[in-house]
């Protein structure tokens, strides 16, 4: 019987470096370890999963069953410490969006431009009425 190392951690050197979950079969289009390091990138920019998941060409469902794997705890780690580091990020661009405002440019019929801006309170409301968003930034903050 052959022993083989570990794989090395992905993303190494960075915060969300884990250990990517030993697939059962070998897919083209599964879970490699280039798309699971690729669909924590994503989730950290974008602060959900399903996005994460169509980024990389995978299904929301499809990521949970790889978290659930008795063998994903590195990578379940590095999923919670995207998803509250993009929750930050995106609480920071409502917030920027709320004090210093947006700026609308509209076309009207026959070529007339509206220009109208001011800050984006739905954004803010949005953001601050997801309670598991709000649970993940007091607890980066």
């Amino acid at each position: 019987m052959e022993h083989t190392a570990p794989p090395a951690p992905l993303l190494a050197g960075t915060c969300l470096a884990f250990t990517p979950v030993p697939r059962d079969r070998r897919r083209a289009d599964g879970w490699t370890p280039e798309t699971q390091a690729n669909f924590i990138r994503a989730l950290e920019a974008m602060g959900s999963v399903g996005k994460a998941a169509r980024a990389v060409g995978m299904g929301r469902a499809s990521a949970y069953r790889l978290r659930e794997r008795p063998d994903a705890a590195s990578f379940a780690a590095a999923w919670d410490r995207a998803i509250a580091t993009g929750r930050t990020h995106q609480f920071s661009i409502a917030m920027d969006r709320a004090l210093n405002g947006v700026t609308i440019v509209r076309v009207l019929k026959g070529g007339a431009i509206d220009v109208s801006g001011g800050p984006d309170m739905t954004v803010v409301n949005a953001v601050l009425r997801d309670d598991g968003f709000a649970k993940a930034t007091k607890e980066t903050i």
